[in-house]
């Protein structure tokens, strides 16, 4: 296993040394840099994919190799830490950064300044898989800080255009401020474990789980921290601000940033799960914000009439749901909704441009709208199909959603996804689509399911060994009665009925209620400085 994971190191710390090239240089072998950049970025993704199948075949659970040793004394050193997480991340990072360097060679064809371009590009994808598969929390850390600077530098890359500098710099201030949260934690670590090396800190952290009265503040602070520092990467409410905001940038740049980079918060979760599991209280926080961001971003997006900015909120909205998996314990869900939600929005910002197109060739005449008595009949049919079909599949697998961590919650709001397109579906009215729709929610179950269950099981030896605390009942029915809710508001608004209290909340809704002009004066001075 030792080669492989030393051979995919060497392209990552090749794209992050493109830091040293001067972006003079780049824009004058702006070509030799594209084609350099694409091609170390494949050869990463063929290594990643090369490690996942030699984990399969080996079966290695878990594996940290030393490259170099860099601070005896302080127990530093340069590691790759090798496990289920790690590889599907890698590939994942390493796939997208390849499909995006493509896809950017087209779209910047001619541009004055695309050397620079690619040489951020590179850097920002090197730094991403260098904290993926990163062996130490201080290691972990810098790649951190290397991914927000060379995207800092990607969202200006349009240097002329003023909403490109607010947004840039909104998001340097709130990452600065989830750096300083992370710096607490990497103390605190050291201070309550005396090492940053994680297979140590994850052993010592399972045994303390298993006694409750050895865990101390500096344990739940630890837990703390990290919770907050992945708030603030993940464009949790309210620091999400900045995300709407950096449509001046590059499509491949949106594309790349919220496919993968936005995703290193819930990485940071599943990746420091035994860390964060010491501290109940903060996951259950982790919970709330997630289910806050998701129903707000949720209810915002329905107003948004750019197609780029609805898709960024969207992202706010997913991110959301993903820390609420995060924050019940569902690690394995949540690293199985990283990966589908990065595959589709890499390709919804990457087609963006041709959106409306698509929408006029695929638009037909319109179906009559039913009666709101049938509509209701068809909503509930939907229900009853999904929530059947879902039970089905569940047991046919041996999966008890009441025993899993978040498992009632989780199944409700993917009932209520599934019941939303059943009932789009039957309102046609012909039996055909209707088998159709039929059929497809019970293929949606069995592909999700199926899903989950080998993502849990690449992720047995990453995600905490004990015994998670059960989030309170309460909280789980608060939950619920928000996404039901913005089922409802959803609900309303595609069947085209606009009562007056709706229209009202559209025109807050469009704004984002407000909270980015808070973040605007705040921050201005500093995006003109």
């Amino acid at each position: 296993m030792e080669p492989f994971a030393l051979t995919v190191a060497l392209p990552i710390f090749g794209l992050i040394a493109l830091f040293c090239l001067p972006s003079r240089i780049a824009n004058r072998r702006a070509k030799l840099v594209r084609n350099l950049v694409t091609t170390v970025v494949g050869v990463e993704c063929l290594f990643a994919l090369s490690l996942t199948v030699g984990l399969a075949v080996k079966g290695v659970p878990s594996q940290s190799i030393k490259l170099i040793e860099v601070w005896r004394d302080l127990g530093l050193n340069l590691d790759v830490f090798v496990d289920g997480a790690a590889s599907l991340m890698l590939m994942l990072v390493s796939f997208v950064g390849f499909v995006v360097s493509r896809f950017s060679i087209r779209f910047l064809d001619g541009e004055r300044l695309q050397g620079r371009y690619f040489r951020w590009l590179g850097f920002t994808i090197g730094a991403v898989s260098l904290m993926v598969v990163a062996g130490n929390l201080l290691l972990f850390f810098l790649a951190w800080v290397a991914t927000s600077f060379g995207l800092h530098q990607l969202l200006l890359h349009y240097r002329h255009r003023a909403a490109a500098h607010r947004a840039a710099w909104t998001k340097f201030a709130i990452s600065r401020f989830g750096d300083a949260l992370l710096i607490g934690a990497l103390a605190l670590t050291y201070y309550a474990f005396g090492t940053f090396e994680l297979t140590e800190l994850f052993s010592r952290a399972r045994d303390l789980a298993t006694s409750a009265s050895q865990v101390t503040a500096s344990h739940v602070a630890i837990g703390w921290l990290l919770v907050l520092g992945a708030v603030t990467k993940s464009a949790q409410f309210p620091f999400h601000t900045w995300l709407p905001d950096t449509m001046e940038t590059p499509t491949p740049v949106s594309a790349l940033m919220h496919a993968g980079i936005v995703n290193a918060g819930g990485y940071l979760i599943i990746r420091m799960s035994p860390l964060v599991a010491l501290a109940p209280t903060a996951m259950i926080s982790l919970a709330v914000i997630g289910a806050f961001t998701a129903c707000f971003a949720g209810v915002v997006m329905m107003t948004q009439t750019s197609v780029k900015r609805s898709l960024a909120y969207s992202t706010i909205a997913q991110m959301g749901f993903m820390m609420l998996q995060c924050g019940c314990g569902a690690f394995s869900a949540a690293m199985l909704h990283i990966l589908a939600h990065s595959l589709y929005k890499a390709h919804a910002f990457l087609g963006s441009g041709s959106v409306v197109s698509q929408a006029l060739a695929t638009t037909g005449a319109k179906s009559p709208q039913p009666s709101p008595h049938l509509s209701l009949a068809y909503l509930l049919g939907a229900a009853a199909i999904s929530a059947f079909a879902y039970a089905a599949v569940s047991s046919a697998f041996d999966v008890n959603v009441v025993t899993k961590p978040g498992g009632v919650i989780l199944a409700l709001v993917v009932c209520l996804a599934l019941t939303t397109w059943g009932w789009r579906l039957l309102s046609v009215g012909e039996i055909t689509t209707m088998l159709l729709g039929m059929t497809g929610i019970s293929g949606l179950c069995l592909a999700y399911t199926a899903s989950y269950l080998a993502v849990s099981h690449w992720l047995q030896a990453t995600t905490p060994l004990f015994a998670i605390p059960p989030t309170p009942r309460f909280v789980l029915l608060a939950i619920a009665l928000a996404f039901c809710a913005l089922f409802w508001l959803h609900f309303v608004v595609i069947r085209r009925v606009r009562p007056n209290w709706l229209n009202s909340l559209r025109v807050h809704a469009a704004n984002g209620f407000y909270i980015d002009t808070v973040y605007r004066r705040l921050l201005t001075p500093l995006a003109r400085s």
